[in-house]
Formats: structure tokens, C-alpha cells, sequence
């Protein structure tokens, strides 16, 4: 794998170029200083993937990220002194594109961690995928339900690269009064789902927690997926977590909840594939669409990353193909008039 390094710091660029010298398999493309010379540099030599700094002069990582998605989109993992400190700049490149965040590595420390992200990436971006078909393991918790009445209707919202800003476009569009539940299930690390629920929190009126077993959709509720698990709809209808099927590239996966919603959501329900690299969410949308379930993808101008959706849309999955401006005010629509898939 071709990666570039995108850093200000003389000592970090050698650090992470030994790094990537640990692997035959992976080579330096070329290094930048900064954000305005890394856009110049990958519209003339385009890598496999980009390691990018956040805070550099010129031009910093999150304009950068939106440029290069823009122009010659590639994978971009952000490299950044510490996650917790630019948790903020950190979410705006990921929702400009960004696969993924870690921090820095320095001589003899966090070495190993980015070896693993790269191989992580590496396989996301050769778009491989667990073809095995294991069945879905239900995963028994202790948590108790949560009061209410279920939703009559559920949302089921995947996404990926540049997904944050995506879903928080959607979930802005929707009333504190929306009748729907909502579950989203983002392709993101785990140290970073607190933050996300947190940042989703503060760009909608949905009351936004994390989702955890045993917990029956209620509506105006936004339910995000962990990085450490897959969510699923279980036989009575409630969320669960399972470590089934084990091997695959992403956890959570959002084939194994739309697959799972498809067979055991008793009541209506959307489900919808936002912008993000590699095929996860096609194959699983369809068996929503197969249930009779309705199903909408994002489109391709509005899309930073058009691999998912195109997916979907290559396997005839998508009811509704729409751009990103639209689907707030299309929801709030099909929830509140349609009867079924077919009257909407």
C-alpha cells in the first residue's frame, strides 16, 4: 500500500516513515508540510492512503481532507498529537471524509497501534468482506428495558466515511416530535463513539444515546452503535449486541443490523445507506428491500465518498436514490403518511 504523510513536524514524519518501514507491504508515496501542498501532491500522485495532521500551517488537515475528497478522494487516516485534545477537528474531518483517527507515534511509543489501523485500512480499502453468511449470535445483557412505548416505526441509518457530517444533516432535519426511532450504525473506532453520540447531541433536538441490549426503540430517539460490537434487531424486537459473525472487516457492521432488522422488525421501517468507502450496508439494504421494507440511499453529488451507496444502487437495493438535502424532509414525509413501503 502506497501511503503519502501529510505533517509540519520533521520528527513525526520520521517516526511514522519507520512505521511504515516495519511493512514490505506498505511504502512511503511522498511526505507534505502542509495541507495545501498535500492537495497539490495527491492531484499529481494520488496514494493508496494519506496520514494526515489536523493543526499545520497554510492550510490544516480538515480543509485539506475536504479538498482532496473533493478533487482526488482517496482514504485518509488523521494523525494528530492527541485524539482528545482536537476531538472537535477531529469529527469535522471525519465528516469531511476521514476513515478513522490516532494519535501520533513517537520513537519506541503507539508504533503498533498505527501498524494496526493501517491494516485495518488496507483491507477497507481493497473493499474485502466476510462472505461467510455465519448466522447472527444474540449476545444475552442484563440491561434492563427502557420505559415508553416501542416506535412504530425504524429508521436503520449506515454510514462511513464522511458519515458524521452526513447523519448529523439528516438528524437536524427531524423534529423532537418524530415519531420514528432511529439507529445508526457509523463506521467508527470505539474510543470515539462517546464523542460522536456527544457531537450528534448538540446538532439535532433527538434525544441521542448509545445503543445497548435489551433496549426497545423508542420514538425521537437516535440509538448509535458501538465500535466494539454488532447491533442487531432481535426476534422480539429489541436491540442486542452480538460478536457474530466474528472475521469481518467492520465492527459494527451495517449489513448484519440491516439484515438483521429485515428478518425481525415487526412494525415499518426505512432503512437508508449514507456516503462511505467499500460495499458494507449494500447487500444487507437489499434484504430490506426484499422485506418490503423501504429503502433510500444518498446520492452521488451529495455523497464525499460514492462506495457504498453505488453499491447498493448496483444491486438494485435503493427504492429512492436522493440527495443529502433531501432526505430530513423525505422522512419526516413517509413516517407520517405512508402506510407501507408501497405508498410511499
Amino acid at each position: 500500500m502506497r501511503v503519502a504523510i501529510v505533517n509540519d513536524m520533521p520528527l513525526a514524519v520520521e517516526a511514522m516513515r519507520r512505521v511504515l518501514a516495519q511493512e514490505k507491504r506498505h511504502s512511503l508515496a511522498w511526505t507534505a508540510r502542509d495541507g495545501a501542498e498535500a492537495v497539490a501532491k495527491c492531484a499529481a500522485d494520488t496514494p493508496d492512503l494519506i496520514l494526515m495532521d489536523l493543526l499545520m500551517p497554510m492550510m490544516d488537515g480538515v480543509e485539506a481532507t475536504q479538498r482532496i475528497m473533493a478533487e482526488t478522494p482517496c482514504a485518509i487516516l488523521v494523525v494528530t498529537a492527541t485524539v482528545e485534545g482536537n476531538a472537535t477537528r477531529i469529527y469535522e474531518a471525519l465528516g469531511a471524509g476521514a476513515l478513522d483517527a490516532v494519535e501520533t507515534p513517537s520513537f519506541g511509543k503507539g508504533a503498533g497501534f498505527l501498524l494496526v489501523k493501517l491494516d485495518l485500512l488496507e483491507k477497507q480499502i481493497m473493499e474485502a468482506q466476510d462472505e461467510s453468511g455465519a448466522p447472527v449470535a444474540v449476545l444475552k445483557t442484563n440491561t434492563p428495558p427502557e420505559p415508553g412505548v416501542a416506535a412504530e416505526w425504524l429508521v436503520g441509518i449506515g454510514a462511513s466515511a464522511g458519515g458524521p457530517a452526513a447523519v448529523a444533516k439528516v438528524l437536524s432535519g427531524l423534529p423532537k416530535t418524530f415519531p420514528g426511532a432511529i439507529v445508526v450504525v457509523q463506521h467508527i473506532d470505539a474510543a470515539f463513539t462517546p464523542g460522536l453520540i456527544s457531537w450528534l447531541s448538540g446538532q439535532c433536538e433527538l434525544t441521542v444515546v448509545a445503543a445497548v441490549g435489551g433496549v426497545q426503540p423508542l420514538p425521537g430517539h437516535v440509538y448509535v452503535a458501538g465500535g466494539d460490537l454488532h447491533l442487531v434487531v432481535d426476534s422480539t424486537g429489541r436491540l442486542r449486541q452480538t460478536d457474530k459473525p466474528e472475521g469481518g472487516i467492520y465492527l459494527p457492521s451495517i449489513d448484519v443490523f440491516f439484515s438483521s432488522m429485515a428478518a425481525n422488525w415487526p412494525k415499518s421501517g426505512i432503512g437508508m445507506l449514507l456516503t462511505g468507502m467499500g460495499r458494507d450496508g449494500a447487500r444487507g439494504l437489499l434484504d430490506m428491500r426484499n422485506a418490503s421494507f423501504a429503502t433510500i440511499t444518498q446520492d452521488r453529488l451529495s455523497s464525499s465518498v460514492y462506495g457504498m451507496p453505488k453499491a447498493a444502487a448496483e444491486l438494485g437495493a435503493a427504492s429512492q436514490v436522493l440527495p443529502l438535502d433531501l432526505i430530513s424532509s423525505r422522512l419526516r414525509q413517509m413516517v407520517n403518511h405512508c402506510t407501507g413501503p408501497e405508498s410511499c
